[in-house]
């Protein structure tokens, strides 16, 4: 438990969905998610990274947008805006016609160098939804994935104040720059981080849970290439005195690899050591592409005894750049069920090969 007072919240609520290849109806997302918009009284602020839409979806979530506008609940959305990059993956094209006809005002944030990859929003500066996962068939129906809900006015406020240092600067590097601060959530502390802003502090606090871990260590992330994270990981593993599992995208892991194989000599090898570990897991998603489907193992969060670390950030080097979020929380019984959430994936899916 960190030393750190509290500020008190004296209602709030904390709730997490899990989401696995096939295990939900992308609808019930969707209706999940249209039902969160349509609680909104005065303000909805919403940054998304990717919002790919069948017909059918896109409606479920344009008609609370719709509804809300009419009542008077003002609205602003910000996205990663598609951007042409000379090598790699693009980064993914949102699509605008979510918004078409609502008089919603938007703006898009370059996506080179670094992402505008946040998924949440802040609902009348009382609530927020955030997590992993994307705004998208794929995300919803074929991506391992997570979202939590948090009814907590103190935390709003930090997902207020990051939002406007986006929406005011247009500049992913200028944003992140908000308080980290334990907020207390029905007695359960909650600490939020934001990056770039706070993208040090962030990997060297779940470096250090990781390392000071007692009990357990499960850790469910596409990659791991951030320095203080990996290099931390290595030693626990080596060491064997605590449970560790892991899981990760096999696919996205080699693509690293490959990437590395004549650079970051130490790094590439303590990724290997991790990626080929027996108590590893990798999902052989299918490699990204503009029209290709999108099943990646895409959930992001780290349990480390009784605590869980979850959001939109991959542990890996490039995150540290971009806007991303993560929630920390102190929570036992979350840790119990998020470990059985990374169990049960590792059960699924083939040890690196």
């Amino acid at each position: 438990m960190r030393d750190d007072k509290p500020s008190m919240d004296a209602a709030g609520a904390i709730d997490v969905l899990t989401l696995t290849q096939g295990g939900q109806d992308p609808a019930g997302v969707a209706a999940r998610l249209a039902g969160f918009l349509d609680e909104a009284r005065t303000s909805l602020d919403l940054a998304v990274y990717d919002v790919h839409l069948s017909p059918a979806l896109a409606e479920t979530i344009r008609a609370p947008l719709r509804r809300a506008t009419e009542r008077g609940v003002r609205i602003r959305f910000a996205y990663n805006a598609p951007m042409d990059i000379p090598k790699g993956p693009p980064p993914p094209r949102t699509d605008p016609a979510l918004l078409d006809g609502l008089g919603i005002p938007s703006v898009g944030l370059p996506g080179v160098p670094d992402l505008m990859h946040h998924k949440y929003v802040v609902r009348d500066r009382a609530a927020v939804w955030t997590g992993s996962t994307n705004w998208s068939d794929d995300s919803w129906s074929r991506e391992e994935n997570l979202i939590c809900t948090v009814a907590s006015a103190p935390l709003a406020m930090v997902y207020e104040d990051d939002f406007e240092q986006l929406w005011r600067s247009h500049d992913v590097a200028r944003s992140g720059r908000v308080s980290s601060a334990p907020i207390a959530v029905d007695g359960v502390h909650v600490t939020p981080w934001f990056a770039p802003g706070r993208a040090n502090a962030l990997v060297h606090r779940v470096a250090s849970a990781i390392g000071n871990a007692r009990r357990r260590i499960r850790i469910a992330s596409p990659v791991i290439t951030s320095g203080p994270i990996l290099g931390t990981l290595v030693e626990v593993a080596d060491e064997g005195r605590v449970d560790l599992g892991v899981m990760i995208d096999a696919t996205q892991v080699h693509e690293v690899l490959s990437q590395w194989a004549h650079a970051h000599g130490g790094k590439r090898v303590m990724l290997e050591r991790i990626a080929r570990d027996v108590r590893t897991r990798g999902k052989h998603s299918t490699p990204w592409g503009p029209t290709t489907i999108h099943d990646f193992m895409h959930a992001k969060v780290t349990v480390a005894d009784g605590t869980v670390f979850l959001g939109s950030f991959n542990l890996s080097r490039s995150g540290e750049s971009n806007a991303e979020d993560v929630l920390e929380i102190e929570d036992g019984a979350l840790a119990d069920r998020l470990a059985t959430y990374i169990d049960g994936l590792r059960a699924r899916y083939p040890a690196f090969s």
